[in-house]
Order: structure tokens, then sequence, then C-alpha cells
């Protein structure tokens, strides 16, 4: 029994030469993924270190060379470069001729559409825009999560097919954007991934603080958990203190935040305004408990009033003043999930072990609460 032996993809005849103009995170990798599909790296970008570092690891033996030279040497070429950055660059790589007719020029940035590239469009230039919606670590194994990874392609209409086309070569998925929608399609992902990092690592300083030895190990689950269940069933997948109206445990969050992590009360009381807000508007929250709820993350937990509530006490009254019933028609809010009280009279079983505890891990659709 015989078999075939596959041919290696750099014994295919390229189809394009292809330069990378800054040689950060993106760029080297979407080259090498490039160079799989039969593309041809032939020049590369870098000023710091790290940069040229990266470009000898990712694209092994493609040489190094200023932004105009690679623009010379390359039918492709791609701008990866900080947003802020591109439009100068563009401006000035058109104005010093070194843009050619024909010339596949590619940026990825996620805030800017095709229309950025306008002055290397009037020089002849073919202008695409494919952003990558994954994060980088500018490492090889950043080739093998392009598989199935959404691009945001705009491009003109007649080049809406090529754009695409190289997308699927790299083993990603286009998604098309519409010029004037770019910035908001970025504002999007920046705001679910960006401020996703920014939210793991505050809670895994908080842990640490709380003495748990392995918090990445603690949230692992936790957060995967609550991804899964967020991406499939949106605001049903909301729980904890916010989304159940515990407004004493959202002040004593706060109150803890306040004394061991001032820098985070901010982001917490951001996040739990939009958590309630959410809640109310698909009738997770009762509006009876949301009162209060409101109450502790208007005032930041500040106050007498608040830090009673933290600590499960009732302030001091006036000796004229009536009794503040629990709730809205004058009785004790139940514990009950239902209204009513527990026969038993103890708190509901998924609460017993508080906002954190094992407890609170089974919310609808199985998320953590």
């Amino acid at each position: 029994m015989s078999t075939s032996q596959q041919p290696d993809p750099s014994d295919r005849p390229a189809r394009l030469t292809v330069g990378v103009v800054g040689a950060g995170r993106v760029g080297p990798v979407l080259a090498a993924s490039l160079r799989l599909a039969g593309h041809r790296p032939v020049a590369v970008s870098g000023v710091s270190d790290a940069s040229r570092r990266r470009a000898a690891q990712l694209l092994p033996e493609v040489p190094l060379m200023a932004p105009a030279d690679v623009l010379s040497h390359a039918d492709l070429v791609l701008l990866t470069v900080p947003d802020d950055v591109l439009p100068g660059l563009v401006a000035g790589l058109a104005e010093t001729g070194a843009v050619r007719p024909g010339q596949l020029l590619v940026h990825t940035s996620g805030r800017y559409g095709a229309r950025v590239l306008e002055p290397a469009l009037r020089a002849g230039a073919l202008p695409l825009a494919l952003h990558p919606a994954m994060t980088f670590t500018g490492t090889p194994v950043d080739v093998q999560r392009l598989a199935g990874c959404s691009f945001g392609v705009t491009a003109p209409q007649e080049l809406r097919l090529a754009a695409e086309a190289l997308v699927i070569e790299m083993g990603g998925e286009p998604e098309w954007i519409a010029e004037e929608q770019r910035p908001l399609y970025h504002a999007a992902l920046a705001l679910g991934a960006n401020h996703l990092v920014t939210l793991v690592a505050q809670a895994m300083e908080l842990l640490r603080d709380a003495g748990v030895a392995a918090p990445d190990r603690m949230l692992g689950p936790l957060l995967g958990a609550a991804l899964d269940n967020a991406l499939r069933s949106g605001d049903a997948a909301l729980t904890g203190p916010v989304a159940r109206g515990d407004a004493g445990t959202v002040a004593a969050h706060v109150t803890e935040l306040r004394r061991h992590a001032p820098q985070t009360v901010a982001g917490y009381l951001a996040m739990a305004r939009a958590t309630a807000d959410r809640a109310l508007a698909h009738g997770l929250l009762k509006p009876e408990l949301a009162e209060d709820l409101l109450g502790v993350l208007a005032h930041g937990a500040g106050g007498p009033a608040a830090s009673d509530r933290a600590r499960g006490t009732a302030g001091p009254q006036r000796p004229d003043a009536p009794q503040r019933p629990d709730g809205p028609d004058g009785t004790a809010r139940p514990d009950g999930p239902d209204g009513t009280a527990r026969p038993d009279g103890t708190a509901r079983p998924e609460d017993a072990d508080g906002p954190d505890g094992p407890g609170d891990t089974d919310g609808p659709g199985g998320g953590a609460r």
C-alpha cells in the first residue's frame, strides 16, 4: 500500500509577494499565515528590539527594511501599526511615491475602514481593511488561533471578493462591516474583550488579597461558564446580587472595595448600574427590589444608611419615626423565589454560601450567579 506525499507549502508557486510594515503582534502572524496559504513574505519593517525578534521568529530569513522599501518589494502590504499612526503613515507613503498602482494595501485597524487608505487609493493602490477579532501574543500559537477567527472586512465593493478570499486563506471567517459602522464595531469589541481583561485582572488581585492561592484556577471555570452562558442566552444569563436585588450584599461589596482596593470602586459601580438596568429591562430584577439597590449604587455605599445595610443592621431612627417596612406592602421581604417565605424560615439554598460561594453557581442556564 503506497501513500502519496503531501506537498510542502513552500514548494507551491507563490501568488503574491507579501510585505509587513509594523512588526508588532499582528503583522508577522498574518504574514506567516499567508505563507502557509502559498504566498511569499519578502520584507518586513520593525524598529524595536522586540519587533525584530518577533519578525525573526515568525518570518525567518525575511529581511528587515525601511517601510518604503517594503512597499517596493511587495505586491500585498500589511500595514499593522497603531490606529493613531495609520493615517499619517498612509499619507507619508503616498506623498513619497512609495505606493505602486495595483498594489494591495491592507490595514488591520478595527477603528478604520477603507477610507483611511484614500491617499494610497489616489496613487493607484487597492485598499482593504481586514481586522482580526482576536487578541494576539505575537507568537506562533497565534497562527493556529486564526482558524475560525472572524475578520471585520471593509473594502470598495469591487474588491470585496478579494478581501474575503484573503481572510479565508488565513483560516478566518469574513464578516462585512460597512464603512460608517467601523467605529461602533470596534467599540463593541473593545468593550467585550479589552475591558474583560481589566476586570479579570482586578478580580485576580482581589482574590489574592482575600488569601486565594490560585485565583486563576478559581476563576477559570466560573468565567468560562459565564461567558458560554452569555453567548448562548444573552441577558437571560445574568445572575448575582445585582440581578437578585440584594442591596445589602452590593453595599458590603463596595465597603470592602473602598477599604482594600479603592481604585476598583468606580468600575464596580458602573458595571453594577449597567447590570441593574439590563436586569430590570429584561424582567430579572423585581422593581420593588430595585429601589434600595439603585440607592446604594447612586450613593456608592457612602453614608450611615448604606453602612448599616452593609452590616445587616438597621440604622438609628427618630423616636417618632415609623418603622420602615422591608417590602412595598409593609411586610418583610420573602426569602422564597416564588414570593413566599420558606416554611422552615431558612434562607434560600442558592444564597446560603454568599455571593461568591459554591451555592451561587447555578443560575439560569447553569451559569454562575
